[in-house]
This record gives C-alpha cells, sequence and structure tokens, in this order.
C-alpha cells in the first residue's frame, strides 16, 4: 500500500463518520445560510475538532464564501480540504539537524510510546542514520525489555540500566556513548508519567537538565506520544504537558482504530503544538511523517 493510501485508510473512520455527516448535511441544503454554518459547526464539534478551532473554522469559510461569491453549498467540502490543510501547516519537519540529535518520547502509559520509538528508530536507521535508544522508563521492567526488542529489529544500539535505576544517569550515559560512537540521533524513552504525579515531572525536569548541560549545542525534539482514540482527553494531556516541560510535536497514534481524527485540529490549532508523525497501523512502517495536505486531502476523500 502506497504512502497516502496508507493514511486515506488510516482516517477511514473519522472520514466515515465526520466527514459522512458534513458531506450528508451539505447536501440538505439548497443555499448557504447562517444555519448551515451553525450545523457545520456543531458537527465539527462532535467530530472532536474542538470549540474555539469549529468557531475559527467556520468564520474562515464564511469570509471566503463572501470573497469568492460561492452560492452551492457542496462547495464547501473543497474550502474546508482547503481550509484545514492551511490550519495544520507549521513545524511538522522532525529537527534532527546535529549530530547528535536528542529525541525525548513522553507520553503516558498506554498510548503506544515505546512501539512509537522503535518504530522512529527503524525509519531514520533505514535513511542511514545512527541511532541510540535510551531506556530511560527504568520504573517498569517491560519497557526496558520492550525497548531491547526493537533496537535488536532495527538494528539500533541499546543503553539500559536495572529496573529502578536512575533515569538521567541512563540519558547521561546514552549521552556519553553517542559521543563516543558518533551516533547521529539519541532516542530516550520515558516512564509514563501522570501529569498529577509531581515526582515524574520532576524526574523529567532533569532529564533536561542533563540533555541541556551535556548537549546545550544538539538539535532536541520534546514529542509527546498521545492516543487519538482518548480524543478530548488527548488535548488535556497535551495541555498539561506542554505547561510542566514544554513539548515541540506530537506523535499521534491509533488513528486507524477511532473516529476522533479531528483532535490533530485541536491540538495544532488550539494548542500551538505541531503534529509530527501519525500512527496509521500496527506495521513497522506504519507511524507516517505527518504532511498537512495528505492529511486532509485523506480526509475529505470521496468515500468509494
Amino acid at each position: 500500500m502506497g504512502f497516502f493510501n496508507k493514511i486515506k485508510e488510516g482516517l477511514k473512520k473519522t472520514r466515515n463518520a465526520v466527514v459522512g455527516q458534513i458531506d450528508s448535511m451539505l447536501k440538505s441544503f439548497t443555499k448557504i445560510d447562517d444555519e448551515l454554518f451553525e450545523e457545520l459547526e456543531e458537527l465539527l464539534v462532535m467530530g472532536d475538532v474542538g470549540v474555539y478551532t469549529a468557531e475559527k473554522i467556520c468564520d474562515e469559510l464564511k469570509d471566503r464564501v463572501k470573497k469568492e461569491g460561492i452560492t452551492d453549498p457542496e462547495e464547501i467540502n473543497r474550502l474546508l480540504e482547503e481550509t484545514v490543510s492551511q490550519m495544520l501547516k507549521g513545524g511538522e519537519e522532525l529537527d534532527i539537524s546535529t549530530s547528535p540529535s536528542i529525541i525525548l518520547v513522553i507520553g503516558v502509559n498506554g498510548v503506544g510510546k515505546t512501539t512509537t520509538i522503535g518504530k522512529l528508530a527503524n525509519s531514520l536507521s533505514k535513511d542511514g542514520k545512527k541511532v541510540i535508544l535510551a531506556a530511560a522508563d527504568t520504573f517498569r521492567a517491560a519497557a526496558i525489555d520492550q525497548l531491547d526488542i526493537w533496537a535488536k529489529r532495527s538494528g539500533c544500539e541499546i543503553i539500559k540500566q536495572n529496573e529502578g535505576s536512575d533515569p538521567a544517569a541512563v540519558v547521561y550515559d546514552a549521552i556519553s556513548a553517542a559521543k563516543a560512537r558518533n551516533a547521529d540521533v539519541i532516542i530516550c524513552d520515558t516512564a509514563g508519567r501522570l501529569h498529577n504525579k509531581k515526582h515524574l515531572m520532576d524526574e523529567l525536569a532533569k532529564i533536561n537538565r542533563i540533555i541541556d548541560r551535556e548537549l546545550p549545542d544538539a538539535a532536541k525534539e520534546k514529542l509527546l506520544v498521545l492516543d487519538a482514540t482518548t480524543g478530548q482527553n488527548a488535548v488535556n494531556q497535551a495541555e498539561q504537558f506542554r505547561e510542566a516541560t514544554g513539548i515541540t510535536g506530537i506523535v499521534l497514534t491509533k488513528l486507524d482504530g477511532t473516529a476522533k481524527g479531528g483532535v490533530v485540529l485541536a491540538i495544532k490549532d488550539g494548542l500551538g503544538i505541531p503534529v509530527k508523525f501519525i500512527g496509521v497501523g500496527e506495521q513497522i512502517d506504519d507511524l507516517q511523517p505527518f504532511n498537512s495536505d495528505d492529511f486532509a486531502k485523506a480526509l475529505f476523500a470521496k468515500t468509494e
């Protein structure tokens, strides 16, 4: 299956549930009026786009309808696709411009964090990058074992210590190894931190201090992995993690299993955090770099 078709297939549930309803609604109108926009806004909110972003989209559409003299309600679909694409643009490129660069991956347990790291490591290795994995989720033995399996699968080196070790010490060792072995990218797993657990946030701050001290000039990414199936709860998590740690990007997993793909808009537009990758399946190559044009095109593709 091609790159675009994977995204299209992955967004099938969202397309059928949200875009399908919008399409039916537009067909029921013979003219573009306030009632049409009220119904559209309601459907967008129901599709996990968020109230603020849904209002913003409808305001943008009203302006374009007026400027372009559009009278056919079915033209709204095209305008919607273009508006969504534009709204999601910016910041989606992963910054790994230095050697080494460092990627800190955070997120609560169960979102697919360690699997995401494995898939990302595999992708970077295939691109010719020398990748070192840091098993800094030392609170959960299974996380270290799982990352070890992914390291072997993707041909990457892993730096690990025993369960219960100091996570910051693991990151320090990984940075030292990367410098000594001329690695291109360090990817750090971290504990499945809950935003209300202060000691876990403190641990993350300690890791950040080590990174800033040991690699002051390195390109740094802090990626928050979110489960798309949780909808607006994912937005709440993003907001809380952003306030506590600063986030440079989002990895949105399990998009293929949910009708809540509209949450991408709520995160990017509502919180100003770019989506860098989306997970659209279980296979090793199903973690796709985010592209706003492809996403919008796949979301509004006509259902066969």
